[in-house]
């Protein structure tokens, strides 16, 4: 009996451990028979021509992809040397993936949980290049118009896994030639890469051309194409799959749209000297030499107004606009009333002026404050528009004393005209906005951020307008809007039918964004006083995150009051009217940018937002110019700007008064990254181009 029960168990534990070597070799086999199993291209003769796969070569090839097995799926008995070396291939794999996982933990900001796989780096890629992945692994494009066609797709596989792989939208993270972006290092790795119908000149899967052509024993192409994307193979012939033709619209002779180019953020030290003043010039030339239009800079309020009030130091950008005219550039200056440091792209640290910090150790209430009572440094607070606290003057008069001085110094150069508009700074990053998602208090995208609005300035105008309203315990901010990371269904406040919609919530909202809408109103109208006879601009930015949420709550937090129910644009677009401004608005391409992995939960649409804006402002009948919220050095990503500045079809002729470029770097000035500029520069001025794809 004893013995019998050994046997059992001996067997048991065999069977237990040939389980686990079968479940390791099955994951690598059945990577292995995916791969096989992917669609067929068309196979050419070698002597030369496409043709298509004779009947006998396809069975054959159905036999080769078969898996071996025996008669009635009984388990087959593989040498134990077998097993050791399918448990080393998988040991091998997995550490692989975890150097991976540790890579992009730490170098790319995934916030990936400490025991994924491999599908949750290419769940997070795929969302990044903004593709919706659910948890189920059910993969499709982030645009319900552009949902992929039924039909048998292509997948891209890796040898570790069977999920969807998109192809990236394009710019991700500014990839220069040097570093490829995510859809050309697939196009390169991966095989039968699907590209997602993501925009008007993508194409579908099932309009795509299925191109291959054949590759010999001695290395011969039988095809006249010239690029290579992808390999397979098939009966000992590598099989090459073609790259198909982006479809792009014909722009010649459509309205002329200006494009400038932001100069580097320290192109004026803080000594107010001009950096490497040679080296700019060559640069300069070479942008005229491709009829860009002109340049545009930050007039930085902490460099020029750094030591005492009303002392102006104009030294450097005299100089800057004195090369500039030279060249019969034109110029667009920012008046930059906030810091520069600690934001997407800040390469340089300037912050606000001296004589201001030392105001603010005394009395941080000038800077906007959450309700923790955390004070940002970054921009002024709203606050004090009309509080005598920066040394016997308020934030208005001495945002207008350095705009008039900023006129009078350059005076020659707004007669001659080099100076074609000026913009505003009314905020953080030079925006209208709230600073509702500051990275040093801890927000990460997509939390939907905090009210600004608890210093003793702006707490004081919000009893004020209880007081008014007969009710006075509305005097105080939302005690259940989470935190800075939060989501809108983990707070009472954001929730669907939560306090965004009682009577105390659009009360405080509508209080909110009205301080808002008054600062810009108050800011502009010096403006335009100073700078009379010169066109003025104001900076919205693309709060796209939650946008299709009922309560919007990543923009309410910002001062939009934009729920499902209200348009919170509108009033905004009307203030400009008022004042003549320009509308410059940074999300207009962001269909194209690298969404984060947490793309789905964000429930995000930059190009629903980026309308709603673009038309209540062509509604309020004013011009609207954008630039690009990060770099852009690629064919898609251009056309997506050129397909916004100029809308298909409209027929009111709606165009963009300009477009501003960010930002002269070392990255556009190689050799292919510049001539996709050249090109789409031409496109926006309505020039035809010799290399149209249609």
């Amino acid at each position: 009996m004893a013995t019998e029960m050994q046997k059992l168990v001996g067997t048991s534990e065999e069977d237990e451990d040939e389980d686990e070597d079968e479940g390791l070799e099955m994951d690598v086999k059945e990577e292995d028979d995916e791969e096989k199993t992917m669609s067929v291209p068309a196979v050419a003769d070698i002597d030369g021509g496409l043709a298509s796969t004779s009947n006998n070569q396809f069975q054959h090839y159905q036999q080769m992809q078969e898996p071996v097995g025996n008669p009635g799926g009984a388990r087959r008995c593989r040498p134990l040397e077998e097993k050791e070396r399918t448990k080393l291939r998988e040991r091998h794999r997995r550490a692989i993936t975890a150097r991976i996982l540790a890579g992009l933990r730490r170098h790319g900001n995934y916030n990936l949980r400490v025991r994924a796989d491999i599908n949750d780096v290419i769940a997070a890629l795929a969302r990044e290049a903004g593709w919706l992945v659910l948890p189920d692994g059910t993969t499709f494009p982030s645009r319900s118009q552009n949902t992929r066609p039924a039909g048998p797709p292509t997948p891209a596989v890796t040898s570790s896994s069977s999920h969807i792989l998109p192809q990236s939208p394009a710019s991700l993270r500014g990839a220069s030639s040097g570093y490829r972006s995510l859809g050309e290092y697939n196009a390169c790795q991966l095989k039968s890469v699907y590209v997602p119908p993501g925009s008007p000149y993508d194409v579908t899967s099932s309009t795509r051309p299925q191109a291959s052509a054949l590759i010999g024993d001695r290395g011969e192409r039988t095809d006249k194409h010239p690029i290579v994307v992808s390999l397979d193979t098939i009966n000992d012939k590598q099989v090459i799959d073609l790259p198909t033709k982006l479809q792009e619209r014909d722009f010649v002779g459509t309205p002329y749209v200006p494009v400038y180019v932001m100069l580097p953020l320290g192109v004026i030290n803080m000594k107010c000297e001009l950096v490497d003043p040679d080296a700019l010039l060559k640069q300069l030339r070479v942008l005229k030499s491709i009829n860009v239009d002109g340049v545009m800079v930050d007039c930085w309020w902490g460099i020029v107004e750094a030591h005492a009030p009303q002392e102006y130091n104009w030294h450097g950008y005299k100089r800057l606009f004195q090369m500039v005219r030279e060249l019969k550039l034109k110029f667009q200056a920012v008046m930059s009333f906030h810091e520069c440091g600690g934001n997407v792209g800040d390469d340089v640290c300037i912050p606000l002026p001296h004589w201001v910090a030392e105001v603010g150790r005394s009395n941080p209430d000038i800077f906007f404050t959450d309700r923790e009572g955390r004070h940002n440094p970054e921009c002024l607070s709203w606050g004090i528009d009309k509080e005598r606290v920066l040394r016997g003057r308020t934030a208005i008069e001495v945002y207008f004393d350095y705009m008039r001085s900023f006129r009078v110094e350059f005076d020659e150069f707004f007669e001659d005209g080099i100076i074609s508009a000026i913009e505003v700074g009314l905020g953080p990053c030079g925006e209208l906005r709230f600073p509702s998602f500051p990275v040093k208090h801890g927000w990460r995208f997509p939390g939907i951020g905090e009210f600004q609005c608890f210093d003793q300035y702006l707490l004081k105008s919000l009893r004020r307008a209880a007081e008014v309203r007969g009710h006075t315990f509305w005097g105080r901010g939302p005690d259940n809007a989470g935190s800075y990371t939060s989501q809108p269904l983990e707070t009472g406040f954001f929730c669907d039918g939560g306090d965004y919609d009682s009577y105390y919530g659009r009360f405080f909202l509508n209080w909110y964004s009205r301080i808002l809408v008054e600062h810009g109103n108050q800011v502009l109208s010096l403006a335009k006083l100073a700078f009379e006879g010169t066109c003025i601009t104001a900076k919205l930015s693309g709060i796209h995150w939650w946008y299709k949420t009922a309560s919007h709550a990543a923009e309410l937090t910002a001062g939009f009051y934009n729920p499902c129910n209200r348009d919170g644009y509108a009033a905004i677009a009307t203030m400009l009217k008022k004042h003549g401004a320009a509308l410059n608005f940074t999300c207009a391409e962001l269909g194209m940018l690298d969404h984060h992995e947490d793309f789905l939960e964000a429930l995000a649409n930059p190009e629903g937002l980026a309308w709603q804006v673009l038309n209540a402002a062509w509604d309020a009948g004013i011009e609207v110019a954008t630039e690009n919220a990060l770099p852009c050095h690629d064919r898609e990503g251009y056309n997506k700007v050129v397909d916004i500045a100029k809308p298909l079809n409209d027929p009111d002729g709606k165009h963009l008064s300009a477009f501003t470029y960010l930002r002269l770097d070392p990255h556009l000035m190689e050799r292919h990254n510049f001539m996709e500029f050249v090109r789409f520069v031409k496109r926006m001025h309505g020039e035809a181009v010799l290399d149209l794809q249609s």
